[in-house]
């Protein structure tokens, strides 16, 4: 195997992450509208995710770094042809890091309204774009000779990434509501066990659909076994949270997330942004990859930084692992 192969793997891989755990917490972030009924229990869904959102997004930032340093003719092309989108994913992410740290700065209701409403919406716009990108990166773009994106926003807004948009919106939300019922206690993890099986139902309707389709236009035998892993994982989420075992459904959920995303993967290999003008314009694995030398340094450095990078964020998680409950939410000091 090539260096740049590993490196299509490696960066598959840091995606899959950033999913699995920004997917959870963008989640919880929607269900502070949809599942908290009064601002104690918006407090408990945000404490939930608070220690760990900013650690999330590492994966996010690893992932981009790697792309540009792996390959950077997809990353030149996917980031010009995708600005708009891309951007509008960037300010959601900037304003909603700002809304977790200045929401409690003042007591005022209408101020941390205001915050959690920005919560909310930073939270829903990321998770349905994501799959717009990625629906979209696999279907095939508009990439003429010479390696340059030549269509405009509204080529993104096709109905196969559109359903791909609404897939992550749902499992992202799905996730989120099997975390909360993992971290809570009390009547607000009862409604998130009965609002993940509502959500778990229509993932299973939405996914199913978007990953037959993509099966059915660009998969082999190893993306059908990928999508047999997802349904039969997600299948396994949802009974596991109607007979409250939180632990294994957000397992299985994450398995869910981790299957489709290698789907998508798998479907693209050797290519990395295929042409939808021509596939000899499509950018691959060999034509977008830095030199063997880049490669063989980056390498290294994932060697030494990784795990590194891994047992930070597992002490985290293990130093913030109870369960907490409206009876952990300090009096409600704010005025009107």
């Amino acid at each position: 195997m090539e260096l740049h192969d590993v490196w299509f793997v490696l960066i598959a891989i840091l995606w899959i992450g950033y999913f699995f755990l920004e997917g959870f917490d963008f989640g919880v972030g929607i269900l502070t509208k949809l599942l908290a009924r009064d601002r104690t229990e918006r407090r408990v869904l945000i404490n939930t995710i608070g220690p760990v959102w900013d650690g999330n997004e590492v994966w996010l930032l690893t992932a981009g770094g790697a792309t540009f340093a792996a390959f950077p003719e997809w990353y030149a092309t996917l980031f010009s042809g995708f600005y708009l989108p891309l951007l509008i994913i960037l300010v959601c992410l900037i304003v909603r890091g700002v809304a977790f740290e200045y929401r409690a700065k003042r007591p005022e209701q209408k101020w941390q309204n205001n915050w959690e409403q920005a919560i909310f919406w930073t939270s829903v716009v990321p998770a349905l774009l994501w799959g717009v990108a990625f629906g979209n990166i696999v279907r095939g773009v508009k990439i003429d000779k010479n390696f340059e994106y030549v269509g405009n926003f509204w080529d993104l807004l096709n109905p196969y990434a559109l359903l791909g948009g609404l897939v992550t919106l749902s499992l992202f939300t799905f996730h989120g509501a099997v975390f909360t019922a993992l971290k809570t206690d009390g009547d607000i993890r009862v409604r998130a066990r009965k609002a993940a099986l509502g959500l778990g139902l229509v993932t299973a309707a939405l996914a199913l659909a978007f990953l037959i389709w993509t099966q059915a236009d660009k998969g082999d035998g190893w993306s059908l076994a990928a999508m047999l892993v997802a349904a039969v994982a997600l299948v396994g989420a949802i009974g596991a949270i109607k007979i409250g075992r939180e632990g294994w459904s957000f397992a299985l959920s994450g398995v869910t997330i981790a299957a489709a995303v290698a789907m998508l993967f798998l479907t693209l290999f050797p290519d990395v942004m295929p042409s939808s003008l021509n596939s000899d314009w499509s950018l691959t694995v060999s034509n977008a990859s830095s030199s063997h030398y880049t490669l063989k340094i980056m390498t290294w450095c994932a060697v030494v930084a990784t795990p590194i990078v891994l047992l930070y964020q597992s002490w985290t998680y293990w130093v913030f692992r109870k369960r907490i409950g409206t009876q952990h939410i300090a009096p409600d000091a704010a005025v009107d």
